[in-house]
């Protein structure tokens, strides 16, 4: 067994956890260090898809009670029919371009310069939306609207571009669309699921037949760290953004994609 293999996998595994429902892009994260690492694989791409799936299983657990509630209740409560529809439109968008775009998405985009640059941008505008808007009021994440929603949906789409960071462009949207920053960021942690769901039964079903066993224990240890840092970050993240806001976190993006531009320029 590769030591060195494993180390890389539990670094991985930590970057993705600290980065997927955080602004800042773990995509992007994971490309730069993959690069930095020399992990390029013809497995890294279903490595990827795991350590994703372990920080959605972070998701599951911290929020059980409200899915659970949602699941049971789907055939007759209101609330939960409202929040499945609500998910349901805010996942289409990205989910079609992803479908038809995937790819090409993959195949031109995912390299260290345009991480960078993405990076940057989303820096800017990040900076831009919490200086501009106002401060919201306290809104309730079983009352988003039906266009709400669909606001997020949209604002969705240009996560496809890697270092543009899913959670990043929905809370952003979702901020747009009117909720304050601790709805919008739970809502975009809901929204992680299907959305991280298809993109990786996609990704699993399109790259099965390059898997081996000498694989599992490296897949193992990335789904164990990319699950305990992720759900960490989740319960520190949410108590952050009730009194915080962003702009943090856009200059983070500017300072990092900067130095990604120009180290691999």
């Amino acid at each position: 067994m590769d030591l060195y293999l494993l180390w890389v996998a539990f670094l991985l595994g930590v970057i993705e956890g600290v980065t997927e429902f955080l602004p800042v892009s773990s995509t992007g994260h994971l490309i730069i260090g993959a690069n930095l690492l020399g992990y390029e694989s013809a497995s890294s791409k279903v490595f990827e898809i795991v350590i994703q799936l372990g920080a959605i299983f972070a998701v599951l657990v911290e929020y059980r009670k409200k899915l659970i509630s949602t699941f049971t209740g789907i055939h007759k409560d209101r609330i939960a029919q409202t929040f499945t529809l609500n998910l349901f439109i805010a996942f289409i968008p990205a989910a079609i371009l992803g479908f038809f775009f995937h790819s090409h998405i993959k195949l031109y985009l995912f390299n260290p310069i345009v991480v960078g640059i993405a990076l940057v941008v989303g820096g800017i505008i990040m900076i831009l939306i919490e200086k501009k808007l106002p401060n919201r009021p306290k809104t309730d994440i079983d009352k988003i609207s039906n266009h709400q929603s669909f606001i997020i949906g949209v604002a969705q789409c240009f996560s496809l571009i890697p270092g543009v960071s899913r959670a990043a462009s929905t809370i952003m949207g979702g901020l747009i669309a009117g909720l304050d920053r601790k709805t919008a960021t739970e809502f975009s942690f809901f929204l992680a699921i299907p959305i991280i769901f298809a993109a990786a039964s996609f990704d699993l079903v399109t790259n099965f037949n390059i898997l081996s066993k000498s694989d599992l224990p490296i897949f193992l240890v990335g789904f164990i760290t990319a699950f305990i840092s992720s759900y960490l970050v989740i319960k520190i993240f949410i108590k952050f953004v009730a009194h915080n806001t962003f702009i943090g976190f856009g200059w983070y993006r500017i300072i990092v994609g900067s130095l990604t531009i120009y180290y691999f320029l």
